[in-house]
């Protein structure tokens, strides 16, 4: 029960249904249909992927970790060592049976865009790739968990990728990301430079990181502008972050903490625009 409790928080709950509900519409609305792909895929990327991704960094970030008053509750774990071990057996284990069916019906293409975000995960945080620590790298990988589930449910679906519509859809998602990983890093700066650990914030600094967050942001607003009906309307969920972010655009690093106010407003946030742009896929397929 003790290793369940810290997988469990290892796997981020608070952040399931980001990864979830991305595979989850994309292969919905493509295919219209709930079958054995829909449910295996959609609980794949609810738990078991969740826990690959941050089971590995609460591993191999313990160090930084420690130094972080962030980490110990819905924001990340503070995973003891003894714990180490146990959470990649499981963070791996977990996840090769659901692999394996998705591999065994899978396209060559979708099974490409599978490995490739699997990769990424395990990139981000495994000792000697530690993509977390190559600047504007790391906002990237970071950007790529959340759009890969929908890059992964469009394909195994059958759709097409190259299609305009669904390419601007995909930047905007991936501007989303990224800007929404720099400014978690902004809050990080003096625990990742203390722990050692370079990212696009400890590079660049608080101030700079804010305004490129606050940059990306709206252009992905932007880009979702010009995406087939009704996308357009998903613009609207840009405009809280950008709210929440102007408070913070003249932030130091020496005052780099207080950006984390702004951040629990984010994980707030992510529920309201999820809903915003569940009701208007609903809409979509609705026309």
């Amino acid at each position: 029960m003790k290793l369940l409790n810290q997988l469990f928080w290892s796997s981020r709950p608070i952040s399931w249904i980001n990864t979830a509900f991305p595979f989850a519409a994309a292969y919905f609305l493509i295919t219209g249909k709930i079958d054995a792909i829909f449910l295996i895929g959609t609980l794949f990327f609810l738990i078991p992927y969740n826990l690959l991704m941050y089971g590995v960094n609460d591993v191999f970030d313990y160090e930084s970790d420690l130094r972080n008053p962030r980490k110990g509750g819905i924001e990340g774990a503070l995973l003891a060592p003894k714990w180490h071990k146990p959470t990649l057996n499981w963070s791996f284990g977990l996840c090769v049976p659901f692999l394996a069916f998705l591999l065994a019906v899978g396209s060559i293409a979708a099974n490409f865009w599978l490995g490739l975000f699997i990769f990424t995960v395990i990139a981000y945080s495994a000792k000697g790739l530690r993509f977390k620590e190559k600047p504007f790298i790391d906002s990237l990988t970071s950007a790529s968990h959340f759009v890969g589930p929908m890059i992964y449910g469009i394909s195994v679906a059958g759709g097409n990728l190259a299609d305009a519509s669904v390419l601007l859809m995909i930047a905007s998602f991936t501007l989303w990301g990224v800007a929404s990983h720099a400014f978690g890093a902004v809050q990080d700066v003096k625990a990742d430079r203390e722990g050692g650990i370079a990212s696009i914030a400890t590079v660049i600094g608080a101030r700079a990181t804010t305004r490129f967050a606050f940059a990306a942001y709206a252009l992905a607003g932007v880009f979702i502008l010009f995406s087939a009906w009704p996308g357009p309307l998903c613009a609207i969920a840009v405009l809280p972050y950008l709210a929440i972010l102007a408070p913070h655009l003249n932030i130091t690093d020496e005052s780099c903490e207080s950006a984390n106010r702004g951040w629990k407003q984010f994980i707030k946030l992510n529920y309201l625009a999820g809903f915003i742009v569940t009701m208007i896929l609903i809409y979509a397929a609705l026309i």
